[in-house]
């Protein structure tokens, strides 16, 4: 997370860089910021679902090898899957659309 660049949304922190491997990766933490086990799993289980439908496949398609690391803030907690969702596309499309990453 020190290495790269982030790009921050109201719900998430999202950190790209160049990835060592010839492929794309992505990493995702849900730090705890007091909620329960339960709640956490079910805001990694969203954003592992729109990372697999949508920010991978996007990735592939641009033919990127980057590493995209998606930290979840304290906001995230009380988000909507399509808030989840809408943010990392436009995140996503950021990246894939700069040339300089």
């Amino acid at each position: 997370m020190r290495r790269g660049k982030r790009k921050r949304t109201s719900h998430l922190d999202v950190f790209f860089e160049t990835s060592p491997v010839s492929r794309f990766r992505l990493g995702i933490v849900v730090p705890k910021h007091r909620h329960r086990i339960v709640d956490r799993n079910l805001l990694k289980r969203r954003i592992r679902e729109v990372g697999r439908v949508h920010v991978l496949p996007r990735l592939r398609q641009a033919g990127l090898a980057i590493d995209v690391l998606i930290r979840a803030r304290p906001e995230a907690y009380r988000a909507t899957f399509d808030e989840l969702r809408l943010e990392l596309q436009e995140v996503t499309e950021g990246i894939c659309s700069s040339a300089s990453y």
